[in-house]
């Protein structure tokens, strides 16, 4: 019998291809809607914002196998996020098909508050999986979500700066502002993993990554976002590279803690038992950090 923490097979990259569709599309959602009349283009920003999501629910059938199967994720309302996250899908779709017709309108907003609860959802989800230490971190929950509306905002004003060669200043601020805060959520992830113990190779896998990222994911697009703002349109060119840096990297992200950090927690004895009148001693808890 294994005793160490040995990577699980259940989730792959078929189920971050569900977290990085959802969130990515959601995000977009939502800063799409909340632009306005500032984007003339909301059309193509909803529809690929709802091609995000839906690529991501395929990727939960092809990892079924058996699609059919999939219409008992709606049994459990009470206790599955994943319940929650699939009655949810049904109206984001339906508001969002409605607003796209419409090119905005009220239905944009319902659509964006629809796409908040689902990105609520998948936060939560990854979350509930308890016996993967590296989901099961409540911190996570703020860091889904804060890597979500960095996507979101990534890909609205690369878009907006491809489709109608111009992104608000205020959309610009909005992705800074949300990287800053998927930094801050990064670190208190990364340093309550560390404190409260993981697998040792859940952390390698993150050490490795987060280097990586906090160069190339976070620093480089805060950068290009604040030479933009002062550069103006001396550099056009900037903005769209910092949306496209933030919204990479968060995908980059997602595929690292659900497909490659996902270490199961192994066995362990919280303390060793001793026969006869031995005192116990401390137990064991093999391939952790602590």
């Amino acid at each position: 019998m294994r005793l160490m923490p040995w990577h699980q097979s259940n989730w792959d990259a078929r189920a971050a291809g569900n977290f990085i569709g959802g969130g990515g599309g959601t995000g977009l959602l939502i800063f799409a809607a909340l632009a306005g009349d500032s984007l003339s283009d909301y059309r193509w920003q909803a529809v690929i914002a709802l091609i995000l999501v839906a690529t991501g629910l395929l990727c939960v059938l092809a990892e079924i196998g058996r699609p059919f199967r999939a219409l008992n994720v709606f049994l459990h309302p009470q206790t599955s996020w994943m319940t929650r996250e699939a009655m949810v899908a049904p109206f984001l779709f339906g508001c969002g098909a409605i607003a796209t017709w419409q090119g905005g309108g009220s239905f944009s907003a319902l659509a964006a508050l629809f796409a908040v609860i689902y990105l609520y959802c998948q936060a939560r989800m990854l979350a509930a999986a308890k016996g993967i230490p590296a989901w099961r971190e409540p911190k996570s929950i703020p860091l889904m979500i804060s890597t979500g509306l960095v996507e979101g905002a990534g890909l609205a004003v690369t878009l907006g700066a491809l489709l109608s060669g111009a992104t608000p200043k205020w959309l610009a601020g909005a992705l800074l502002c949300a990287l800053i805060v998927r930094r801050l959520a990064w670190k208190f992830y990364s340093e309550a993993l560390v404190s409260k113990g993981a697998p040792g190779k859940t952390l390698e896998v993150l050490a490795r990554f987060g280097g990586r990222f906090t160069t190339y994911g976070q620093s480089l697009p805060e950068l290009l976002v604040i030479a933009a703002l002062f550069l103006g349109s001396q550099l056009v060119w900037l903005l769209p590279l910092a949306g496209a840096a933030a919204t990479l990297s968060g995908w980059a992200l997602k595929f690292t803690i659900v497909a490659r950090a996902a270490y199961n927690q192994g066995y362990a004895l919280p303390v060793l038992p001793i026969r006869g009148q031995g005192r116990a001693v401390p137990g064991v808890k093999p391939g952790w950090s602590k």
